[in-house]
């Protein structure tokens, strides 16, 4: 299963995964925003009657991923305010409190505002690991933003400034919901040692995919929508070739 992407649901697709075969588990599922998500490459359908339901979907294939992952392995689960709470609760109950790592938030400054409440500009991810004692982590480093270490690096926190896409960015492939390549690449760099597996079972335009092959590490990824594995193979077969265009 490695550096390979293919159409199938996320419990048929893990369930090809050896036991603790996976160093960083990643996902960016649905969000449950009771709409399809549409885009010029393709759509899919994001809506559950109830959260509730979001939730036992979630937990089915959270639980049959869990036994893939080593014991040195982390997992990262992309979300928002819709479900960040429930999910946290969730991993806490599944894997235990200690293996909580960080809230990351992912700030961006795209997206709309609101007259009844301060503006959305932000996603969760909820980083947890498995052994608390084992897991790989190298801090990435950022620029410095003081006038006392001007010029220099940083440690990054747990809040993310990465611009998210525009609809003029290079890397844009037409796909909803495309998270751009400089968050996969810290937070892949981060997380997953340089002769690991990244394993991402919605791994839609293939974002994951792509910052994972860049960086030397192995990939597995899957999306039941033929749209995204057209979109995400056209890209792996881009980087590969050395092309320079967009797919």
């Amino acid at each position: 299963m490695l550096d390979q992407v293919v159409q199938a649901e996320w419990l048929d697709s893990v369930d090809a995964l050896d036991d603790g075969a996976v160093d960083l588990f990643y996902i960016d599922p649905p969000f449950n925003t009771g709409k399809t998500q549409r885009a010029d490459a393709g759509s899919y359908q994001d809506s559950w009657a109830t959260t509730d339901d979001w939730v036992a979907w979630f937990r089915d294939r959270i639980e049959a991923t869990i036994p893939k992952i080593k014991h040195t392995g982390s997992i990262l689960i992309h979300v928002d305010w819709r479900t960040s709470h429930r999910v946290r609760v969730l991993l806490d109950e599944l894997l235990g409190e200690d293996r909580f790592v960080n809230h990351l938030i992912w700030r961006y400054g795209l997206g709309g505002s609101s007259p009844r409440r301060f503006a959305r500009k932000h996603d969760d991810i909820l980083f947890y690991c498995i052994d608390p004692d084992r897991y790989f982590f190298e801090p990435p480093m950022v620029p410095a933003t003081s006038n006392r270490m001007k010029g220099q690096l940083k440690k990054a926190t747990d809040v993310l400034d990465i611009p998210t896409l525009n609809n003029m960015a290079d890397e844009r492939v037409g796909y909803p919901t495309q998270k751009p390549l400089a968050l996969l690449e810290m937070l892949i760099w981060a997380c997953c040692p340089p002769d690991g597996l990244v394993y991402d079972p919605c791994c839609g335009s293939g974002t994951t995919l792509v910052a994972a092959k860049k960086l030397g590490r192995a990939y597995c990824g899957c999306d039941q929508n033929p749209e995204a594995i057209k979109v995400a193979t056209d890209r792996l077969e881009s980087l590969i070739s050395g092309a320079t265009t967009r797919p």
